[in-house]
């Protein structure tokens, strides 16, 4: 935490330091604001890289072109790196890294580029291109925090289409821990269902299962939402644990 003495009435400490605080050496309110760090939004540690679309334009130009779409969700990607393609296992080499306006050397979050491997490997829309280290968690059961947005209630049982990342899949309620107080953060006895504009934790299983990591570490492969089948309205926005 930062404190520093203003008077917003006579403008001390505000943009220019008071004569009235002699004891007071730190910055001014403005100069923090203009200096103090910013957390990132994106995570540019864990690469990760969800399939959008395969390109294959089979024409003379580019007759045995494949590439693979999408928009990154993490970490920095580079030509030559060795990457690991999601749910098979199988790992390649980035053979390049092409965009709109021609290829580059190196892409990060949140660039839309298109991914080239010197392998051929079956890879389809939902699946997971990622470099580094870390690789994301895989799992049918799902434990989250969910903001409920439908005044149709959430209950046990409920059954959604759900999208993640560019991966679409179908998903069951299985249990609800409790809800959380928006004022307060702690948990409250969640009863029978959760309203609308209530936040919850749940546990979700899905037909499939998900590539995923925490919110707090990744916010693009950490995010999902909970869509009606039969309206085709989004109802719920989730947050992984």
């Amino acid at each position: 935490m930062r404190f520093i003495p203003i008077s917003a009435l006579n403008g001390d400490n505000v943009v220019d330091r008071s004569e009235n605080m002699d004891w007071y050496e730190g910055p001014t309110l403005l100069a923090l604001l203009e200096t103090i760090p910013i957390t990132d939004d994106y995570n540019r540690r864990d690469g990760r890289f969800p399939v959008q679309y395969v390109l294959r334009p089979q024409s003379l130009e580019h007759h045995d072109y494949r590439g693979y779409a999408g928009r990154i969700g993490g970490g920095v990607f580079r030509k030559g790196d060795t990457v690991t393609v999601l749910p098979s296992g199988l790992s390649s080499t980035l053979r390049s890294i092409d965009t709109f306006e021609g290829p580059v050397d190196e892409a990060f979050a949140p660039m839309s580029v298109t991914l080239t491997l010197e392998d051929d490997i079956d890879i389809s829309r939902g699946d997971m291109i990622v470099s580094g280290d870390s690789v994301p968690r895989v799992s049918q059961d799902v434990e989250m925090v969910v903001c409920w947005l439908n005044e149709k209630r959430l209950t046990p049982g409920a059954k959604f289409a759900l999208k993640h990342t560019t991966k679409e899949v179908r998903c069951v309620v299985k249990d609800i821990a409790h809800k959380i107080d928006i004022t307060s953060l702690e948990p409250v006895e969640a009863g029978k269902d959760v309203r609308m504009n209530d936040i919850a934790r749940i546990t979700i299983r899905t037909t499939k299962p998900l590539l995923f990591d925490s919110y707090r570490t990744n916010r693009a492969t950490g995010s999902m939402i909970l869509i009606d089948e039969a309206t085709n309205e989004t109802v719920g926005a989730g947050m992984i644990l």
